[in-house]
This record gives structure tokens, sequence and C-alpha cells, in this order.
């Protein structure tokens, strides 16, 4: 099953509401705005991943997180708290630097503030890893990256509106094309620039 519809499945109406309250931010919006900030967070690993040494640098990371978050996933999200109390960890290591470009597309993208958007960045980031490193311990898909580009496509298609986010942060010369921007990262992945 692909990241989002896990999440969404978990979803109901109930879970919407406590994460409403949670982010300040009406149901709709909420309910929204989950596929965008999906969008950024597996846009920021796969441009981690794809650096040279990136995939053994995230299977470090992902050993942290046994996935063990996916089983309680609806009260997580409903409560909270657990959720975030490294996030801010979490988050620099997804976006480094790019962490205020993340919020603010999905702020942009999704009519959340700023603030709502790192929340929800941040109450999401351990579960996209939770699911990460289930799927990589379960040996699906093949290796990390092919997990993540796999990923990342199925959010896009489920959520077309929101694949600027992904390409943006692809995007490391912000010159509009990720195209060279992925040649450039395979190319440095084998001995390259």
């Amino acid at each position: 099953m692909a990241l989002i519809d896990l999440i969404q499945q978990q979803l109901d109406d109930s879970t919407i509401s406590q994460l409403s309250q949670q982010l300040g931010a009406d149901p709709g919006t909420t309910r929204d705005a989950i596929p965008a900030a999906l969008s950024a967070v597996l846009g920021g690993l796969s441009r981690n991943a794809q650096q040279p040494g990136g995939d053994q640098a995230l299977a470090g990371v992902l050993g942290g997180h046994d996935g063990g978050i996916l089983d309680n996933l609806g009260s997580l999200l409903g409560g909270g708290g657990a959720l975030t109390g490294d996030a801010g960890g979490i988050l620099g290591q997804i976006f480094g630097g790019h962490q205020p470009t993340a919020q603010a597309r999905v702020s942009q993208s999704t009519g959340l503030d700023l603030a709502q958007a790192g929340k929800l960045l941040a109450l999401l980031a351990p579960i996209v890893l939770g699911y990460l490193s289930r799927q990589h311990q379960q040996g699906a898909g093949g290796g990390l990256i092919d997990i993540l580009n796999g990923e990342r496509q199925q959010t896009a298609q489920a959520a077309p509106q929101h694949a600027g986010i992904l390409d943006e942060l692809l995007d490391r010369n912000h010159d509009g094309s990720i195209l060279d921007d992925v040649a450039g990262m395979a190319g440095g992945l084998f001995g390259g620039r």
C-alpha cells in the first residue's frame, strides 16, 4: 500500500478534527494539506538520497525508525504530541537549509500559515520515515532510492496540484527544470561532479 493511501485510510473525521485543532486550521484545509506536506517530505528525502552517499545516510536515519509508528497512526495523528518530540531534528535532516522553502511551499499551496505548515511537516515526517523504514526492512521495491521514487510518483499522481513542491525541492539550481539536477545528482553518485 502506498504511503499516501495508508495515511488517508487513517484520517477519519475524528482524526482530522483533532489534527485540525493541533494546527489551528479548519478540517477541510487540514485534509487537503496532507498530500502537500507528504510531497514536501518525500521531495526532501529524495533530494538527500540522490546526493553522493545519500542512500547510505538515509539508511542510517531510517535505522532509528522501526515502522511501529504505523501501527497506531490514527491515534498518533489525533494526539499529536508523541510525533513532534524530535521533529525539529528530523526536519533538519530532511530539508537542511531548505526547511523554510518547504514550509513556504506547503503554506502557499494549502492556505496554512507558515507555522501551521511547519507543524504539519513535523507531524508527518516521523510517519514517512517509519513507513520507509518498514518498506526497506521488508525489501519492498528494491533500494531506498527506488522506494522513494515510487512513493514520489504515487503522491504526485494522487495530488498533482502539489507536484510543484517536489520539483522545487529537487531543482537545485532553481532554473525551473529538475532534469539537469537529477542528472547531476546521478553523476555525483557515480563519481561525477
